[in-house]
């Protein structure tokens, strides 16, 4: 297959995948396991995300500063410290830990 064709067939796969989802009652999606595996699904892939975006380098793992600085992001979030610090204080130990190595 080209790159046109695979772009046309995840197109038309995405396109049908949105109109299943009007297909859905909306009881379905009101009852209680739905729901939750919805709201499950949704941190599951935002956690993906982030950890592709940290690890990740084009097919190779990397660890360099990011890792401290989203562990530092973690532990400061658990803390409950508001997101702005946290944010600035993971930004700080990566661009620390960049300028020693």
């Amino acid at each position: 297959m080209t790159t046109w064709q695979i772009i046309l067939v995840a197109s038309a796969a995405t396109l049908a995948l949105k109109l299943a989802g009007y297909l859905v009652p909306a009881g379905f999606l009101e009852r209680e396991r739905p729901a939750r595996i919805a709201d499950l699904l949704t941190v599951a892939l935002l956690a993906a995300l982030i950890a592709v975006q940290t690890f990740g380098a084009g097919q190779a793992l990397v660890v360099d500063a990011r890792l401290p600085a989203v562990i530092v992001a973690a532990a400061l979030y658990a803390l409950r410290v508001p997101f702005v610090v946290v944010v600035f204080v993971a930004a700080g130990v990566a661009a620390g830990i960049r300028a020693f190595t």
